[in-house]
Order: structure tokens, then sequence, then C-alpha cells
């Protein structure tokens, strides 16, 4: 069975990205997905106070909610649906651990929630977990909608595939869906021929990739993000997978204003899988 965690706050945005999840996955055999809640053992009411319920009576409030939440999602489409709150501290310590216990195997998040705090709370853990670098992230922007995954990028910076591209679990993600897989290079020095080195990375991709059929896309501009952007509206790219890496500027995609501005405002969900 192939599990798909799904945290939610019941924020708007976690909500999309639980519906999200829900039309992606409907017609993927043996899919299950988790909605996932991670409470604090004291709440408070939206004024601030202390609730006068007991730490039982808010667990039977949110397995309630989640509840809720599930018979809604359901209604757009029929997958197996199971509902988990837990008492933490940290989201993105209790989503590690519930990930390396349960066999998990990609995360879906939204990027923001309904308000201003609910922004900073899911944005900063959603990229929290990307640089964690234990699972696939699918982040879905705020204002996206569902439609068919026809057709996927894969932005490689070609240094070194051979030992920075982590095959086996983008091939899990596009088993998945079973689209079209575009490959695409920004660099600024290219020129109307590529160098050996290109040709030689391109091959190797092209190897790794080959059930798939790739097409490989060369382009030359100096900001990455721009040209992603741009590509993916030419080519009705329904799905963006990217690579982050270490101590490279491809590396800094999750880390600079440019990544914020690509996360929270793109209306093309992201992959991030870690090499």
């Amino acid at each position: 069975m192939k599990k798909f965690l799904v945290p939610t706050d019941f924020s708007d945005t976690s909500k999309n990205a639980a519906r999200f999840a829900v039309q992606a996955l409907a017609h993927v055999k043996d899919a299950s997905i988790i909605l996932y809640n991670v409470h604090d053992k004291i709440a408070a009411g939206s004024d601030g106070s202390l609730l006068t319920e007991s730490e039982d009576d808010r667990v039977v409030i949110l397995r309630q909610a989640l509840q809720n939440m599930k018979n809604e999602l359901l209604t757009l489409g029929q997958v197996n649906i199971e509902c988990v709150a837990e008492q933490g501290t940290s989201l993105v310590d209790s989503l590690e651990r519930y990930v390396r216990h349960h066999g998990i195997n990609l995360v879906i998040m939204g990027i923001t929630g309904a308000t201003r705090l609910e922004q900073i709370f899911m944005g900063s853990n959603t990229l929290n977990l990307v640089n964690v670098g234990i699972i696939p992230v699918m982040i879905v922007p705020p204002d996206a909608s569902y439609h068919q995954i026809r057709n996927v990028v894969l932005a490689s910076d070609f240094k070194e595939v051979s030992t920075s591209t982590p095959v086996a679990p983008i091939k899990a993600v596009l088993n998945i869906f079973k689209p079209m897989l575009h490959i695409v290079n920004v660099d600024s020095e290219h020129y109307v021929e590529l160098t050996d080195e290109y040709k030689s990375e391109r091959a190797k991709l092209e190897k790794m990739f080959e059930e798939y059929k790739p097409e490989f896309y060369f382009i030359r501009q100096f900001d990455f993000l721009e040209a992603i952007s741009q590509f993916a509206q030419d080519k009705n790219i329904d799905l963006i997978l990217t690579v982050p890496r270490k101590n490279s500027f491809f590396g800094s995609l999750f880390k600079t204003s440019h990544t914020k501005k690509l996360a929270y405002h793109s209306t093309v969900p992201i992959v991030a899988i870690h090499e």
C-alpha cells in the first residue's frame, strides 16, 4: 500500500492541499491518505483564553473535526482515508517521527494558511520539512486547483548527475502519475551548442529515465526561478520536481527569497526530493 501523509491545521490552505491530494490519488491503486494533526497539550481559545474542556474532550473535538474533513474529502474521490491526531510541540519533529515509523511514501502539504499567523506556521514548517530531507514533499500552493498531472518537469543542474540524482524516489513519484517527463537545465552560459560535459550528463539522465522517454531543454537565462516559471506556463506543466542540493546555487532553491516567491505564489505544485 502507498501511504500519503497530509498534515492539516484546518486552515483553508491545508484543506486545499488535502483536496488536491484526494483528487490526485483517487486513481492510484492501494493509495492510503493519512490526515494528520498535531496539537499542543494546552490549547487556547481564539481570544487567547484557556479552553474549559479537558484534554480528553479536546482530543474528541479534534478527531471529530478530522472525521468531518474526511467526509467532505470523500465526495471528491474514492480513496482510503485515515485520521490521526497526536500531541506534540513540533510539527516537523512529529512528522519526521511518523514518516520513519509508518513507511510514508510522500508528504503533501500546503504552503500558507488562511491568516497571517497560519502563513508563518504552515510556511515555515513546510520548508523546514523539505530541509530535513527525509522524504519527498509535495508543496501545494494556496490557490492551486487540481488538474490531471500529465506533464512533469525535473529541474537539474547537470552536475555529477550519477551521484546527485535520487533516481528511485523520483521514479516513485513519476510512477504515481505516469506523466510526460521534461528535464530542464537553466544556465546563463548556454549557447547554440552544448558543451561536451553537458552532453555527457544528458546521456546519463536519458539512460536513468529511459522508460519515461524524457525530453530535454537547455535554457540560457540567469534567473532560474523566472525561467522555470515561464517554462511551466509554456509547456502546461502540472508538477515541478526539484532536487535541493547543499552548498550550491541549486541547493539554495529552498533558502532564498526567490524560493519563497515560487513556493508562496506558484500555481504549480512542487515536489522536493533530496539527493
